[in-house]
């Protein structure tokens, strides 16, 4: 099978890339650790206004009816970006969910954030999605948070404790829910590496010691490369998980554990490259680099990190060599 992606899906990708350069350069980023919700304002109402708020919402709903292969590089995007946003939490998961009961949902009226229970920008939306232990949607007005430490400074954590208006959550939705959560995690930690593997490679580029730039130096040449062969090795993981959800692959679970536990993996080597080719001052609080270094940390834990993903993967395989041969 050939796989590709069309040019449709390629363009809305690329319309998305410049809206968040516009929208959302790293000055955003960094005020969004500081301002009064952790959001980054013009951005969100720009991708309501482009209909990606509802991209999985059925038309009949208001929303644009697209599949998750459609939204994963959208996603990606986010990442690269390091949009201060709870996108995959809104458009991934809270809008299908919700839509038909907050309509506002699909048009960018109203914003969600969903958790499995730690939800992010808990207090600076309009609907909480409550995955785990006990599945409810609850209108975020007079809502009951418990707040948490959290990372990443613009990702603010709480716990949903109570609501004047819930409704429980049933049925294999809430299945599906948790694994677009998590392909759009993975796709999310796919373009924070490609971001960091930018900003590392421009960096050596400029810095120079002993009269040449760092990045002549072998040491650092092997340390990016391994880098770049890491995302090559997991972008098509994360690319496949997107294609068995839109087709109801029933291994579409397993697919997703292998995109989220290599996606986040990759993550966590880049975090380290680019921390050590920056040297001192990628330990700097004014440098941009950790703004994507603490965004990568959050996200690769969330949801099951890559040790709780490869174990799903490796009992789904035991399971299914442990069946007997059809005779």
């Amino acid at each position: 099978m050939e796989f590709a992606f069309t040019d449709d899906q390629l363009a809305f990708r690329d319309a998305i890339r410049d809206l968040l350069a516009k929208e959302c350069p790293p000055a955003v980023v960094r005020t969004a650790w500081d301002n009064a919700d952790g959001r980054s304002g013009g951005a969100w109402t720009a991708l309501g206004e482009m209909g990606v708020l509802g991209a999985l919402v059925p038309e009949s709903g208001g929303g644009l009816g697209l599949t998750e292969l459609d939204v994963v590089l959208l996603a990606e995007e986010a990442g690269r970006a390091a949009l201060p946003e709870p996108f995959v939490e809104h458009v991934l998961v809270a809008a299908p969910l919700a839509a038909a009961e907050y309509p506002g949902l699909a048009t960018g009226e109203l914003s969600a954030s969903a958790g499995d229970p730690l939800i992010p920008w808990a207090a600076a939306v309009d609907v909480l999605v409550r995955l785990d232990p006990d599945p409810v949607v609850a209108s975020a007005v007079g809502a009951t948070l418990a707040p948490e430490e959290s990372v990443d400074g613009a990702r603010r954590l709480a716990v949903l404790t109570g609501a004047p208006t819930v409704r429980a959550l049933t049925g294999p939705q809430l299945s599906t829910a948790f694994w677009r959560g998590n392909l759009g995690y993975a796709a999310q930690l796919l373009g924070l590496s490609r971001h960091m593997l930018d900003l590392t490679v421009a960096y050596v580029i400029e810095r120079k010691q002993f009269g040449v730039p760092i990045g002549s130096f072998q040491a650092i040449k092997h340390h990016l490369a391994d880098v770049r062969i890491g995302i090559e090795f997991a972008a098509p993981l994360v690319y496949r998980a997107a294609a068995s959800l839109t087709t109801d692959d029933p291994d579409a679970a397993s697919h997703v554990s292998m995109a989220k536990a290599q996606a986040a993996e990759v993550a966590m080597q880049t975090t380290r490259a680019a921390l050590q080719c920056h040297g001192a001052i990628g330990y700097s609080y004014e440098y941009d680099l950790h703004l994507w270094m603490k965004r990568a940390w959050a996200l690769a834990a969330s949801w099951g990190d890559a040790a709780w993903h490869r174990d799903r993967v490796a009992r789904a395989i035991l399971d299914r060599t442990d069946q007997p041969e059809e005779q």
